[in-house]
């Protein structure tokens, strides 16, 4: 990854995250909505927490750099 941090993740987010195939992965961070933009971007210099028992990453706009939220919810 070159210019992003590392993600920084919980034990349970990392277990969640891990479980998720490489695809789909990359497809959940490039689907972000942003609100400045108006179109959506990709999520980078991200970390993951689980909340209410659903993968939560928080990271920043991939274009405007401000920040953004997104939760996959858990099947």
């Amino acid at each position: 990854m070159t210019g992003e941090s590392i993600p920084k993740f919980t034990l349970p987010a990392l277990k969640l995250w891990d479980a998720i195939p490489i695809d789909s992965k990359q497809s959940l961070l490039s689907i972000v909505g942003c609100g400045k933009c108006r179109h959506e971007v990709t999520i980078t210099n991200f970390s993951g927490t689980v909340t209410k028992g659903d993968l939560l990453l928080v990271g920043k706009r991939s274009e405007c750099h401000g920040d953004v939220a997104k939760v996959i919810e858990r099947r």
